[in-house]
């Protein structure tokens, strides 16, 4: 059988290559198509919302559209309503922006005009220091729609509009990320990273990489037995094994699945390390070690160990040094800060909780694992 982990950096660059290459190509259709629906939603908007049109006209405009247009795609009574969305929801955003130039004017037209060119003269400016319109039209009509549907806050939606953009991700993706909440819970896990990543932008990285609390909605918390603890890890490690695409679509973006018991032997003796991963984005090794109740100090020795040897007999010269995390059941947020800070390996500890865990009003909001499974 072939080995692909020599590879891994060259299918890398090369995929990303390509998908550049897509998305340049498909961002200047977006941007044309993305100020036609605009336009359409300001002329809808005004139309519907104050003008003269009774109930029942945009259903009468969409199938007449079709007759006048076979073949035409985009144009159902639901697409005609996201249009009037997208106008409305980013008109009083962009407008709000300061005029960028002493003599910039701005056309002003009549409610019946339809401009579809209208995003293009109205947009003057980066709304935020991080944020450029050119993510904005890098990515298209639906992800904008899965993003204003769902997304509330003027900074979140930038944020997925942004990771969007630059990490290529399809609307499943993206709808993935918005279910687990990607933006609220960035950069809140116990760890001690800026004393062990020399580089900052590395910290930075590696902070926003993982979350303090990761919702494991497939383990059957009723399997567990309070009074054997290894057995407990071992239940939690096969659900997370078996289920492995979901747990990475809750742990985080660019992660690989290198493993679970990962064999390492130093000096005649094993060690198993619970989960093994490789992160593209951090190019490291991810080592996630289970522990089925509340946090204790000699998790983190244990962990230090495994991290040692990880540097020494399997990273890549190439690679940042590798990076631990625990996940348990429970924790006491000082007790971890004071137990982690002397370690010289790069480790956090981060929480799970099962879907049993949550209060019965949040288990209702969740997804049943059928519809979990159309969603994979």
């Amino acid at each position: 059988m072939n080995n692909i982990q020599p590879y891994i950096e060259a299918v890398k660059v090369i995929k990303e290559a390509i998908l550049r290459s897509q998305y340049k190509a498909a961002s200047s259709v977006n941007k044309e198509q993305l100020s036609l629906y605009y336009g359409i939603g300001r002329y809808v908007s005004i139309n519907s919302r104050k003008g003269f049109w009774g109930i029942g006209a945009l259903e009468k405009i969409s199938q007449q559209l079709q007759k006048e247009l076979p073949g035409l795609r985009g144009f159902s009574l639901s697409n005609l309503k996201n249009m009037r969305l997208f106008y409305e929801e980013w008109s009083s955003v962009i407008n709000s922006q300061p005029m960028a130039g002493e003599n910039k004017t701005i056309a002003i037209y009549r409610e019946s005009d339809l401009n579809e060119n209208l995003l293009f003269e109205e947009i003057r400016q980066p709304l935020a220091d991080e944020f450029d319109w050119k993510d904005f039209f890098s990515i298209g009509f639906s992800h904008h729609i899965e993003i204003m549907s769902k997304v509330k806050t003027l900074e979140a939606r930038l944020f997925y509009i942004h990771q969007s953009a630059t990490r290529f991700w399809n609307k499943y993706t993206l709808r993935d990320y918005i279910k687990a909440d990607l933006y609220n819970n960035r950069g809140m896990l116990l760890n001690n990273f800026p004393s062990t990543i020399p580089n900052s932008r590395q910290v930075i990285k590696a902070v926003n990489t993982f979350k303090d609390e990761y919702l494991l909605d497939f383990i059957n918390i009723e399997e567990l037995d309070e009074s054997n603890e290894d057995l407990n890890e071992r239940v939690i490690e096969k659900s997370i094994v078996n289920n492995i695409k979901k747990f990475i679509i809750n742990f985080g973006q660019d992660f690989i699945f290198i493993g679970n018991q990962y064999r390492i032997e130093v000096s005649g003796e094993e060690m198993f390390v619970d989960l093994l991963f490789f992160n593209r984005e951090l190019n490291s090794l991810v080592a996630v070690e289970l522990k089925s109740g509340k946090f204790r100090s000699s998790y983190l020795g244990q962990l230090n160990t495994y991290l040692s040897a990880l540097d020494v007999y399997v990273k890549k010269p190439h690679e940042n040094p590798s990076i631990g995390i625990i996940l348990c059941r429970d924790l006491n947020k000082s007790f971890v800060e004071f137990a982690i800070r002397d370690y010289d390996k790069p480790m956090g500890v981060a929480t799970y909780r099962a879907t049993k865990d949550m209060p019965e009003k949040f288990r209702n909001a969740l997804p049943n694992i059928e519809e979990l499974k159309k969603l994979l």
